[in-house]
């Protein structure tokens, strides 16, 4: 009988480290001043047994400083916790939101899940793929922009949705993402949400109940009651 086989899919990161110029144990990483003063906050939050507790929000505060998660970064929290770095290692290599690489000042997270499929995201990132001339995981030569697509930003109803750091740009059209692209590189972002006019997550064609102003106490309540 006929054996029917897939082809195997190939993840786009190398989970086995590879020491490099920009990212190797000799680069030294410690929070500065005032993210050591937070890092302390943190680690506050669990009992002292526990610290490792906190190696995910420590690794955030340490993307957060260094622009991606870099070995050193995961070393010094490792040292911070008092675990061994494989653990935080493990940690970092699983959960997608850091960054082993470095990344752009702007991390372009376009999200191609059903939702924002049928609502054309594959024309969205047509466009930014054309107007930045970078394909799927590169970054610009002038290191302003990296893109990467992402499964579900969680913002369906506002589909397609693009992630530009910690801001989400919703109801995208592909003018609309130029315009985008264009404040970025000038340094003037516009405001995140909708930018269709949609002020939250409403029904686009208008609102078809809720329309007038809301009914006060006891509304339907019997009088002799």
């Amino acid at each position: 009988r006929s054996l029917s086989t897939s082809s195997a899919l190939r993840s786009d990161k190398l989970f086995v480290h590879r020491d490099t110029p920009q990212n190797n144990p000799q680069i030294k990483f410690e929070f500065n001043a005032a993210n050591k003063k937070r890092a302390a906050e943190i680690i506050a939050k669990y009992p002292a047994q526990y610290k490792k507790a906190a190696i995910i929000p420590l690794l955030d505060l340490g993307q957060r400083q260094n622009g991606w998660t870099s070995l050193s970064v995961m070393n010094h929290v490792a040292h911070m916790v008092e675990v061994p770095p494989m653990r935080v290692y493990e940690v970092a290599t699983f959960y997608t939101m850091f960054n082993r690489d470095p990344v752009g000042k702007y991390f372009l997270q376009l999200c191609t899940t059903s939702p924002c499929e049928i609502c054309g995201s594959t024309k969205i990132l047509d466009t930014i793929k054309q107007h930045l001339g970078i394909g799927v995981g590169e970054t610009t030569k002038d290191g302003m922009f990296t893109l990467v697509e992402v499964e579900c930003a969680g913002a369906c109803v506002n589909a397609p949705v693009l992630a530009v750091n910690d801001d989400y740009y919703e109801d995208l059209t592909s003018e609309a993402t130029i315009k985008l692209l264009e404040s970025l590189k000038a340094g003037k972002p516009m405001k995140p949400g909708p930018v269709s006019g949609r002020k939250n997550c409403e029904p686009a064609s208008g609102l078809t109940t809720l329309t007038g102003e809301p009914t006060g106490p006891g509304f339907g309540v019997r009088s002799d009651l």
